[in-house]
């Protein structure tokens, strides 16, 4: 078990958090959430020991191994591939050194074969002798090739990399498992693979992730970063939001009466503990929600954007027609032969192994690039806004945020504008900052401020989620719920395809598959799967 006793963390006058006890026991996984700043993978770090509090402990039950997740990518740039996640376990692998170090030794005496006899039946209490067979039986899962097993780290991209890391935390079955947004650049696959290991998963993990679904499948409780302090909620990612907004609108509802009030939490708790049991949680997850006091359901103090898409036209039935559409670059074929329509009222999920892929679709609909060969066409009442993945090209002045988003607006008026600012949190003087000085979070809520502000009945929304915290994806997710024109988009967050989608398009380099489906029946059906194969062979 790990426990944090009178843990505070203050940088000069800002208190991040103060006094906080928490345990986290065993079996149990921990989620970890908060607003953009509030401290979640600072508190990893502390977790983990890579920084220290201001003041107050943690404490790790002896004889207990902690593995984490770190993000640095060159670390092990000279150690190959097999060997960094077995470096996972580090007393495993200083035992594996020091057994190698001494058969190495020319005069090897009677005392050192007394200490590699120590040695090896340390490494057989670990199970050393199937550590080489267990990582690379990790590493597969992850998608990293039996090819790569013996090539050095340096040899690997960003997202190969990644994976490895993620196998070297999980290694040797640590007691005390940490992860900071373990799902980043892994494909569902991938991510329903890790989600399934957690589930299994015997002892303590803690996470932070921006992942709904994934928070939502592993987790057993929140922790939950708000109003300087730390709390602990049972049950899973929903559970934790729903319930603080039904607190939040009881709260404004000062004048209704205690025992309405009583009944109507009661019910949900009851109605959410019978929607979990249907999931992938085990049934002792499911009971942990029966036994939450009215008490534990409080409201949050997070600011939600408002996500509104309003339509200054409402489309007539001809819509988008994309007919025989091929995109190229140089002789990697990205997708051939398209040809759909686009109706009124779909929300459209584009899918592909190849990210570029569906970027060029994209380009080539918003009119930024041409295809190869075929064509598109929009209706005659179509107006479309597009929210491209890579939006650095629209940020390089130095003006501020009111005159660059009058740019795209007919109405020039300053409180028109800052009404779209405020409505994606930015207020008061941070509608003056510049450019060239925001964060990928708000270059993506300025970005989310302009489709808005275009009223556009069709929407080309290019990886949205990317760079947003919870609140802002909640709050997009639900803007394109309820909006009632027509959108084509890709995402890696399930949670977001799965609620938003009402069509499936997959492209590969060999053509597409078209269903009307949502995604979660789209990736468990075995008729898509035959037909998905044949886009990539």
């Amino acid at each position: 078990m790990i426990s944090v006793d009178n843990l505070s963390l203050q940088f000069g006058k800002r208190v991040l958090f103060d006094q906080v006890n928490l345990k986290f026991a065993n079996g149990n996984c921990y989620g970890v959430i908060g607003a953009n700043g509030a401290g979640k993978s600072t508190f990893l770090k502390i977790l983990a020991g890579d920084i220290d509090p201001t003041s107050g402990r943690v404490n790790l039950d002896p004889g207990k191994r902690m593995a984490v997740l770190r993000q640095n990518h060159f670390e092990f740039d000279e150690v190959p591939v097999l060997d960094t996640v077995i470096k996972g376990h580090t007393k495993l692998w200083s035992i594996m050194q020091e057994k190698d170090a001494l058969y190495a030794k020319p005069d090897f005496s009677e005392e050192d074969g007394v200490k590699a006899s120590e040695l090896e039946h340390e490494f057989s209490e670990m199970n050393g002798w199937n550590a080489q067979s267990d990582a690379a039986a990790l590493l597969s899962n992850l998608g990293i090739t039996e090819d790569l097993h013996y090539i050095f780290m340096r040899e690997l991209n960003g997202n190969q990399k990644v994976r490895v890391l993620l196998a070297q935390a999980i290694f040797g079955n640590p007691d005390i498992l940490i992860l900071d947004e373990p799902t980043n650049d892994l494909d569902i696959n991938t991510v329903t693979w890790l989600e399934d290991f957690l589930l299994e998963f015997k002892n303590t993990v803690i996470v932070v992730s921006h992942d709904r679904h994934f928070l939502d499948t592993v987790c057993t409780h929140i922790v939950d970063i708000d109003f300087k302090a730390i709390k602990l909620f049972t049950g899973n990612y929903s559970f934790w939001y729903e319930s603080s907004q039904l607190a939040l609108s009881q709260r404004a509802a000062a004048n209704k009466k205690a025992e309405e009030k009583r009944k109507e939490l009661t019910e949900f708790i009851l109605r959410f503990s019978a929607n979990v049991s249907k999931s992938r949680q085990a049934t002792s997850r499911r009971k942990l929600l029966e036994k939450i006091t009215l008490d534990d359901i409080q409201p949050s103090s997070r600011k939600y954007p408002a996500i509104i898409f309003n339509q200054k036209r409402v489309a007539g039935d001809q819509i988008l027609h994309v007919e025989n559409l091929s995109y190229s670059l140089g002789e990697n074929q990205l997708f051939k032969s398209l040809d759909f329509f686009v109706n009124k009222g779909d929300k459209i999920a584009v899918l592909g192994k190849d990210s570029l892929a569906i970027t060029s679709l994209f380009k080539i609909l918003a009119g930024e690039i041409k295809p190869n060969s075929g064509e598109f066409k929009f209706g005659q009442t179509i107006t479309s806004a597009y929210l491209p993945n890579e939006n650095s090209e629209y940020f390089k002045s130095e003006e501020n945020l009111v005159d660059w988003l009058r740019q795209f607006s007919e109405d020039k008026d300053e409180m028109h504008i800052r009404g779209f600012l405020g409505k994606m949190l930015f207020s008061g003087e941070e509608v003056f900052k510049k450019c060239t000085v925001l964060s990928g979070g708000e270059k993506v809520r300025c970005m989310i401020s302009r489709c808005m502000l275009a009223g556009a009945n069709f929407l080309i929304l290019d990886e949205p989620t990317n760079h947003l915290d919870l609140e802002s994806i909640q709050a997009f997710n639900n803007g394109l719920k309820d909006f009632p024109g027509t959108v084509i988009f890709t995402s890696h967050d399930h949670e977001f395809t799965q609620t938003v989608a009402s069509r499936i398009i997959e492209i590969g380099p060999n053509g597409f598959v078209d269903k009307l489906m949502t995604y979660d029946e789209y990736i468990s059906s075995e008729k898509v799967t035959e037909q998905k194969e044949l886009l990539y062979s």
